[in-house]
């Protein structure tokens, strides 16, 4: 990324700003002005998430903010209620308070007098669900979003369920937010009431896990803060961003197919990061980018960003950083056409052949080769398929006699049966190279209990055939000609699903079954389409790395009873992409570490049993803290079982300790 030091706008940066709400408490803030902003005000874009700004973000704010600021914008970093210097306890995400707490904001800052009273948010994850839901409620200052990796749907598109399947991700994710909201606020802003702000947030800490776990239908608790319940509600524009490689980008084409807003979507070949410092690359000027959306809707300045398509996207190629950029004026686009292919024993054909019943029942460890179901980096991803192949049904084409293009929702449509009241299907995508080598280009699971309805679940009556639509994630993908299309259906997908109470015989019946792939036909516009310009950002915060950052994966077996064990291992400041450190300009050190372990048998659903500990700590002099979880989850046929347990230290000293140990019935 090319550092700029000199803009058009000199900057101040407040480092800590107070922002009273109605009932009293205050968010804590910070904000990035032209130095002349008083007397030329300007509009205000907003971040609004619980990461920490004055530590944990701070790496990343400062390139970010300081570019807005630079360019003539007020640029305001909040912690919402509970997290960072803000007063209160976090208690859930996208609570009622928190979205009654960004209105509120919201106005506050279109009321500064440094604010010309136009406000944009921007937001990556927690901030891009939170900016669609702040827009759906219409606040007067609010002229425009952009929204990078968020969905619209909170119960099929989030770190909870997938298809109405427990992701492990969900008790990841939950222990990894227990630990951030347990984090006291700096005593270097909030003085001496740090240290009850701290105790308040340790005696009143969530089990996260424990909450989403209670809601295994897509029920009113996931319907609150899922925008795509009342898409007509958001009437100022939203810019849609996302990447390939991250876990939401299925809402991007929903958004664009639903918001009657002006909209505009752009899906790159990004992990779950933003789109200036994308990985895998090519990382793209989207700091550039943003200013286009936020000068033309922000400022009146006509900027040409709606001249140009309405949904830009990576169509990528086998090799990592391989592809091009195309474009399409409409979604759903016209120029996308379905295209079929039947199941026949070991084969996709275009002309089905007579049926067959195959029958399978997979491994408990098949997944092993998915990567995490929300990658951060390129090395995060699916690995070569081929182990997770063998133990699935496959379905092979010939060798493609041309290139083949594809943009949007693959659909496999299947004829089955199972032999127990309760199972799911994993369906995979891959493109297989003439050396056997095997990569996963897009996969979906469905609860089958679910066939019909998230809200109204259903058990299965066994042997009973069933006809079921498992649609696969949003894709753009080139396959060359000579390779082979695959795909695969297995009835397990461990460690990111967890997996059904009993070992599950599938039956398949072929011919009926079919695959459906949304195919594209390259446009001659494609190649006119205008380069992205190189990433650019103000310098980042001054942070000297003390170690570095560290991730590890291994898969090995328990030679006593027969499980398969994965481990992962990360040692670095997440949120900051790097290692152990020190940030120069607050004096403070800080350090993260996890321990993830999945373990199952591949005869025994009901061994299986997932681990997660975090240790996250802060430093500044004699002032240290530090603050550990421990997770598990393990289950019955009947139930789950959650066990937890919270520490914080100061220093040596044990400040806290919660436990938990609870059981929640399998629905």
């Amino acid at each position: 990324m090319k550092i700029v030091t000199a803009f058009p706008r000199r900057v101040r940066r407040i480092e800590n700003c107070w922002i009273p709400l109605p009932d009293g408490c205050r968010l804590a803030a910070r904000i990035w002005l032209p130095e002349d902003a008083e007397r030329s005000p300007v509009p205000a874009v907003v971040e609004y998430i619980p990461y920490r700004k004055r530590d944990f973000t701070r790496a990343r704010d400062e390139p970010m903010h300081h570019y807005f600021a630079g360019h003539g914008y007020a640029s305001v970093r909040i912690d919402v209620r509970g997290a960072g210097d803000s007063d209160g306890v976090l208690t859930d995400e996208y609570s009622e308070a928190e979205l009654a707490d960004g209105v509120a904001a919201i106005a506050w800052i279109a009321a500064q007098p440094w604010c010309s009273g136009a406000v944009g948010m921007i937001g990556k994850s927690w901030g891009g669900f939170n900016a669609l839901q702040l827009a759906a409620r219409r606040p007067p200052a609010l002229r425009a979003i952009i929204t990078v990796c968020g969905s619209d749907d909170r119960y099929a598109d989030d770190a909870h369920y997938m298809g109405g399947c427990l992701l492990n991700e969900n008790l990841t994710w939950g222990a990894a937010l227990l630990g951030l909201a347990a984090l006291p606020p700096d005593p270097a802003l909030v003085g001496e009431r740090w240290r009850e702000l701290w105790l308040t947030r340790l005696d009143q800490a969530v089990l996260f896990p424990e909450l989403w776990l209670r809601h295994p239908h897509r029920d009113a608790y996931w319907r609150h803060g899922s925008v795509c319940e009342t898409l007509d509600a958001i009437g100022c524009p939203v810019y849609a961003v996302g990447g390939w490689a991250d876990a939401y980008t299925n809402a991007i084409p929903r958004l664009l197919a639903g918001l009657t807003a002006p909209r505009k979507g752009l899906i790159g070949p990004w992990a779950h990061v933003y789109p200036h410092t994308g990985s895998p690359g090519p990382a793209i000027g989207f700091l550039q980018e943003a200013l286009r959306w936020w000068d033309r809707w922000l400022k009146g300045i006509d900027t040409g960003v709606l001249d140009e398509p309405l949904l830009r996207v990576w169509m990528q190629e086998r090799g990592e950083g391989d592809g091009r950029w195309v474009a399409e004026t409409a979604w759903p686009s016209p120029r996308i056409t379905p295209t079929s292919y039947a199941l026949d024993p070991g084969r996709l054909v275009e002309t089905a052949g007579p049926e067959t019943r195959l029958e399978w029942r997979s491994p408990q460890s098949v997944g092993l080769a998915a990567g995490d179901w929300c990658a951060f980096a390129a090395d995060d991803g699916p690995t070569d398929q081929r182990d997770d192949d063998a133990g699935s049904l496959i379905f092979d084409s010939a060798p493609l006699g041309e290139r083949l293009e594809i943009l949007g929702a693959p659909v496999a449509v299947l004829e089955l049966a199972v032999d127990r009241p309760q199972a799911f299907v994993a369906v995979r995508l891959s493109e297989v190279l003439s050396d056997g080598s095997s990569t996963r280009v897009t996969y979906g699971v469905l609860n089958l209990t679910h066939r019909e309805s998230h809200e109204h679940p259903a058990p299965l009556e066994p042997g009973r055939r069933y006809r079921v639509q498992v649609p696969l994630n949003h894709v753009a993908r080139a396959f060359a000609a000579g390779s082979r299309l695959r795909l695969a259906v297995s009835t397990a997908y461990w460690p990111l699903v967890w997996p059904s109470p009993e070992p599950v015989t599938l039956t398949l019946f072929t011919s009926a079954s079919t695959l459906e792939l949304p195919r594209r036909v390259p446009a001659p516009e494609d190649e006119r389409l205008h380069p992205f310009e190189a990433p650019e950002g103000a310098p980042p915060a001054p942070y000297v790395e003390l170690q570095e950052k560290r991730a590890e994966r291994t898969v090995g077996r328990d030679a006593a009873t027969g499980d398969v064990v994965c481990s992962v291992v990360s040692e670095g400041v997440e949120l900051a992409d790097a290692g152990a450190g020190r940030l120069e300009e607050v004096g403070l050190e800080l350090d993260q570490s996890s321990v993830r372990r999945y373990r199952i048998h591949p005869d025994d659903p009901l061994a299986a049993r997932a681990e997660v500990m975090q240790r996250t700590a802060l430093r500044r002099g004699p002032w240290a803290i530090r603050v550990e979880t421990r997770m598990c989850i393990s289950a019955t046929r009947e139930a789950f079982a959650l066990r937890a347990r919270l520490e914080a230290f100061e220093g040596d000293e044990l400040v806290r300790s919660r436990s938990w140990d609870v059981g929640v019935g399998r629905d």
